[in-house]
């Protein structure tokens, strides 16, 4: 029997404390696809205090609209991170393709979005991350065996929210965990 026989996509990884990759310490990833060939999502509390989103329009050429509202940009992980992902609520879809993601979550990869959000006209809820967090087939559930990270479901507040510094806390009280009582050791029956 897998023990992973469910599909991840939509959930939280939240790191534990024992994290060995200091890129991934206290991260709170939402998972955005979920296969036997593989995972990806996006490290959704780790925000990139040196870019602004209109500098990464400006850079593309994309004009600002007057309607235009600022977002923050985020580290989304360490691979490929010249690349923008827009991690969305799912009323906007883009005619260059969104990946829906769950029923009220989706993910658009093309710079068609980062224009309708210039413009004003994007998504209700949005979150903007340069790079994504992968996993080859079986590594992340692997990494779950071996007390690399706790699943939880995901709440718009975590995935959304401005206070990038309580979405770790936040995420663990989904599970009714006080982090001061997390330890970095697996126990295996």
């Amino acid at each position: 029997m897998k023990p992973f026989s469910s599909n991840l996509a939509g959930k939280l990884l939240i790191a534990m404390p024992g994290m060995g990759d200091p890129r991934f310490s206290q991260a709170v990833i939402y998972v955005c696809a979920h296969s036997d060939e593989g995972a990806m999502g996006l490290i959704v509390n780790k925000p990139a205090p040196e870019l602004r989103f209109s500098d990464l329009l400006e850079q593309l050429e994309i004009p600002l609209g007057e309607s235009y509202r600022d977002i923050r940009v985020h580290f989304g992980g360490p691979v490929e991170t010249g690349r923008g992902f827009v991690l969305h609520s799912s009323e906007y879809q883009s005619e260059a393709g969104t990946l829906e993601v769950d029923a009220g979550t989706s993910m658009t990869a093309t710079t068609d979005v980062l224009a309708d959000m210039a413009a004003g006209q994007g998504p209700a809820q949005s979150f903007m991350a340069l790079g994504y967090s992968g996993w080859g087939p079986g590594q992340l559930e692997s990494e779950i065996l071996d007390n690399g990270w706790l699943t939880s479901e995901a709440r718009e507040d975590i995935i959304f929210g401005r206070a990038n510094e309580h979405k770790w806390t936040a995420a663990l009280k989904l599970l009714g965990v006080d982090p001061l009582t997390l330890s970095s050791t697996a126990g295996h029956a």
